[in-house]
């Protein structure tokens, strides 16, 4: 096997650590396998887009979900440095309202998987990052929902010791209390 999978916290959220290859020449490892990803993380799930962004540090995106069309997302970061949160809001969880934190870098090439059911954020650490995410599901604006990042029932503790800089529909997320929530 080329991955080490680690339960999270939260229920279903996964730690993929892929095992990497490296010389004087640089690194080499696999960032997906369809067959490895069954067997060790969740069978049947099919990603259907890719998205890459790239944003300054400082800036806080999210936390983010779809009320229908819901997105399984497995999250990786190029380059870079950023603290990955995800918020279960399945009402029949164990662990609904709860959150889940963990640094993602170009360096550790830790990944990800956040099932669905769940909102998803992350906040840049570093002079600029690249994130890349795999989704389940196609994005429908729609559909689209925005958990406010500091919403203090959920009490994320985000390693930053100022304002985050947010998108206008980010800065305009709703508390837990009033958001859309899965069953």
């Amino acid at each position: 096997m080329t991955i080490q999978v680690t339960s999270m916290s939260l229920d279903g959220v996964k730690l993929i650590e892929p095992k990497v290859f490296g010389d004087s020449r640089g690194f080499f490892f696999e960032s997906f396998n369809a067959r490895e990803f069954a067997q060790q993380v969740q069978d049947g799930v099919t990603f259907v887009q890719d998205n890459h962004s790239r944003s300054a540090k400082g800036v806080l995106r999210g936390l983010h979900y779809q009320i229908a069309h819901a997105q399984g997302k497995l999250v990786r970061v190029t380059e870079g440095e950023v603290f990955d949160v995800a918020v279960d809001l399945r009402r029949s969880s164990p662990t609904f309202g709860k959150w889940e934190g963990i640094t993602l870098s170009a360096e550790n090439h830790r990944q990800l998987w956040i099932p669905p059911g769940f909102a998803h954020g992350f906040v840049v650490l570093s002079e600029s990052a690249q994130f890349l995410y795999k989704t389940t599901d196609y994005w429908y604006p729609e559909f689209e929902r925005c958990l406010l990042w500091n919403d203090p029932s959920v009490g994320i503790e985000w390693p930053i010791g100022f304002e985050p800089i947010l998108a206008a529909k980010d800065a305009a997320g709703r508390l837990l209390a009033d958001a859309d929530l899965f069953e």
